[in-house]
């Protein structure tokens, strides 16, 4: 029976976007375990109706059905002001029919952010994702400082997710370590995800 974790990202310049599938690719690490991505529509103010109910680029768009047919679940975000960004939170604001029916409880969830700079609120963002999560009763995962590029990174990295410092303009690529981190990230939720099922 294959395990399925829902990876959901919102991403600007391409760097949350690049996380998420490096996310994805540490949940098809574990055996039997399947990782779908998917991305939330913008929030905008064209409200004639015309925008594209599909993404230009990138994964198709999460809508809310998607939640309770996977095992697992883990969010992605831009750091906003030290917040996620506004469509990730308005797509996690539509989510009350879950949390009533409990389709998310006891199943586990991990967050992972991007920053303009290092001291740009990547903490304070993975924290707030979380807490939603634990409003849905899911078992939050972090990271572990077992890996020793969490204790020595000089870029993105922290025990409460994944994150990355994608510089001013966006433009900085992800370090070995950011990048292994992402995949522990994923491969960490799969292998909770196997166990929560079993």
């Amino acid at each position: 029976m294959t395990t399925r974790v829902l990876v959901v990202y919102d991403t600007e310049g391409g760097n949350t976007h690049a996380m998420a599938k490096l996310v994805a690719r540490g949940v098809e690490r574990v055996e039997r375990c399947e990782a779908v991505l998917r991305s939330v529509p913008k929030v905008t103010t064209n409200f004639t109706g015309d925008a594209s109910p599909v993404p230009q680029s990138g994964a198709p768009y999460v809508t809310t059905d998607d939640l309770a047919k996977h095992d697992g679940l883990v969010l992605g975000s831009p750091t906003h002001f030290g917040n996620m960004s506004a469509s990730l939170k308005h797509f996690i604001d539509q989510t009350s029919t879950e949390w009533l029916a409990g389709a998310l409880n006891g199943k586990p969830a991990a967050v992972f952010t991007s920053t303009g700079s290092l001291h740009g609120g990547q903490e304070a963002t993975l924290l707030s994702m979380m807490i939603p999560l634990m409003h849905h009763g899911m078992v939050i995962s972090g990271l572990p400082y077992t890996h020793p590029g969490l204790m020595k990174t000089r870029e993105g990295g922290t025990p409460y997710g994944a994150s990355h410092m994608a510089g001013e303009a966006g433009d900085i690529r992800m370090s070995q370590t950011e990048e292994e981190l992402c995949m522990l990230l994923g491969e960490r939720v799969a292998k909770l995800a196997v166990k929560l099922k079993a």
